[in-house]
């Protein structure tokens, strides 16, 4: 592997991170069994470090690494997202730690070395890194899942996630490896080139194809390989939750975007139906089942497997503005899900028992502003207007119609009639928080000033999106030149 200088700042992100989780490590001990707020506040600053040597790798777009790493306004857009959600894990996780008892320092840690997989995935041009990338990020997130050490939920929640996550990870090494076998290269352009040249054994490649799609899709949580995400997202502490229904999924749909678009688009007829049936099956699967809920945690991690078919509208339209859709879609579905889990967090109180639709009941007399944020949230998810999830599902259901094929008309359709089902299951918490009171007085927990950050800066970053929306479609549009 030839290394140039410059190199570094293709990886300054990483490398900050990287230093910034030692740091903590080291830091842990010296506080003992006291509150672990001051390794949040190091993590957090790492982050915000992160963020900005984003903007200097900004000068240094290209291949680096022997041209396994690609700097690009696509991987720059994915940075600045992953980075962005994990800072406000981090203020969202202040209180809990303390809340929960859970006095382990790692757990900061934890989540910047996730952060550095997700990096790596979002940036990579070669299926190795990629999949290295992708398990520097799952490894860390197994442990985040079992956090709470003495519940049991969450031990079981930490033992399928790695479970199925190694089976899935089976697949994707397969699919490289055969992958290889076909075209001779790990490299994305390569194989693409090979593909286009018809030098690739044909029954291979379309072996190897079926295998990525399948680890891929076990990590964005699509049906059939969504099972794994309503007991991980319930048992995980609802920081956690919140990180995993957000950053590990952007990132894996940036791996798969880089994949399919870079590498595979010369087999689009052969993988558009995966995608196809696996959007429709997706949304139906994660909206129904989201129906019967009456856990609100449970809810949510539901209708995430929902939303990851949503984007696979926009996916299998192809086309450079589908992409861009995907990235907006991202962004706004990053928003309006860290801010819900957050509320789940505090909802839930003490040991997380507080997790049924009952109570919110009066909510809105107790914690106005966190219901208004809830409202604006579940609003957003249901697509209204006026939030950044309406425009999300507009410019998605636009790719699509715009390729003017009939089979994308129909996922259309039923995208639209799976929004009209999960009206029902959000307004469910809207009318319980404004339309109901309390059957017996919640106890009075204050709200952490940094959650109330976090919850108003997601609300409004929410009603931006639904107001001003072409400012991010713009770098969205932009970032998508980089793969089509």
């Amino acid at each position: 592997m030839r290394f140039e200088p410059t190199d570094l700042f293709r990886l300054l992100p990483e490398l900050v991170l990287a230093l910034s989780g030692i740091v903590v490590m080291v830091a842990d001990p010296f506080l003992g069994r006291r509150s672990k707020q001051p390794l949040g506040v190091l993590a957090l600053v790492g982050t915000l470090l992160a963020l900005a040597a984003t903007l200097v790798q900004a000068g240094y777009t290209g291949l680096g690494f022997s041209r396994m790493l690609s700097v690009d306004y696509f991987s720059l857009f994915l940075h600045f997202l992953v980075l962005t959600v994990t800072a406000l894990t981090i203020l969202a996780s202040f209180r809990y730690l303390d809340r929960e008892e859970i006095h382990y320092g790692e757990y900061y840690a934890l989540l910047l070395f996730a952060t550095i997989g997700m990096g790596l995935m979002v940036a990579s041009n070669e299926l190795v890194l990629i999949f290295l990338g992708l398990e520097t990020s799952s490894i860390a997130t197994y442990i985040l899942a079992g956090f709470r050490r003495g519940v049991l939920k969450s031990n079981e929640a930490a033992m399928k996630y790695f479970l199925l996550g190694s089976f899935a990870t089976a697949f994707l090494l397969y699919g490289i490896a055969l992958m290889f076998g076909s075209t001779g290269s790990t490299f994305l352009p390569e194989i693409r080139a090979a593909l286009v040249a018809q030098q690739a054994n044909l029954t291979l490649a379309w072996m190897a194809i079926a295998l990525l799609f399948v680890g891929l899709a076990f990590k964005v949580a699509t049906v059939p390989f969504q099972i794994w995400t309503p007991d991980v997202y319930e048992g995980a502490p609802a920081p956690v939750t919140a990180f995993l229904s957000v950053g590990p999924k952007a990132a894996a749909f940036a791996a798969f975007l880089r994949i399919f678009f870079v590498a595979l688009e010369p087999a689009i007829d052969k993988w558009f139906w995966l995608i196809w049936v696996s959007a429709v099956l997706t949304m139906f699967v994660g909206n129904l089942a989201a129906l019967v809920q009456s856990n609100v945690k449970r809810m949510l991690a539901y209708s995430s497997i929902a939303h990851a078919g949503y984007i696979l509208i926009a996916f299998a339209a192809g086309s450079r503005f589908g992409i861009a859709a995907v990235l907006f879609y991202l962004v706004a579905y990053a928003l309006m899900k860290l801010g819900a889990f957050s509320v789940v967090a505090y909802v839930a109180g003490p040991g997380e028992e507080r997790q049924g639709i009952e109570n919110y009941a009066g909510l809105s007399s107790r914690e106005p502003l966190v219901a208004a944020c809830f409202s604006v949230f579940l609003f957003s998810l249901i697509g209204v207007p006026l939030t950044g999830g309406f425009f999300g599902k507009f410019y998605i259901f636009r790719a699509a119609l715009e390729e003017g094929s009939s089979w994308l008309v129909w996922l259309v359709v039923f995208g639209a009639i799976n929004t009209a089902i999960s009206i029902y299951y959000y307004l469910r918490v809207v009318i319980a928080m404004y339309f109901r009171e309390a059957r017996q007085e919640a106890p009075a927990t204050p709200l952490p000033t940094s959650l109330a950050f976090v919850l108003t800066l997601a609300a409004l970053g929410t009603v931006y999106l639904g107001l001003l929306p072409n400012s991010l479609l713009r770098f969205a549009t932009e970032s998508a030149r980089a793969l089509h």
